[in-house]
């Protein structure tokens, strides 16, 4: 059974950074991962994704503040995230292929 779980989240003040990890388990491999959020109140949005271990696409939202990368030895994906802003406060949810997801991890920023 594939399963998606993420750690790295917490509570950072604006300007701090975070990574986040995502770690895919029961011997399955994904060409494309990716991450979403979804703040209190707004819809789920894609952050970014990554194909094939080295191709990277990223919201306009997070341009030059995150970094995906993929550790294929461990099958993980990780989510750098630098110079946090309060509206990058959300759930993260990793997501591999089209129908598995992590559970979610809490990212707050204070101003």
């Amino acid at each position: 059974q594939v399963q998606l779980v993420e750690s790295g989240g917490g509570l950072v003040q604006a300007g701090g950074s975070l990574t986040l990890s995502c770690t895919v388990s029961g011997g399955v491999r994904f060409n494309v991962m990716g991450w979403y959020r979804q703040a209190p109140g707004k819809q789920r949005e894609e952050v970014a994704h990554i194909i094939g271990g080295d191709s990277t696409v990223y919201a306009d939202s997070v341009v030059g503040r995150f970094t995906i990368s993929m550790d294929n030895a461990k099958n993980t994906v990780y989510l750098q995230m630098n110079n946090l802003k309060p509206e990058d406060t959300a759930v993260y949810y990793c997501q591999a292929g089209v129908r598995y997801w992590g559970q979610g991890t809490q990212v707050t920023v204070s101003s």
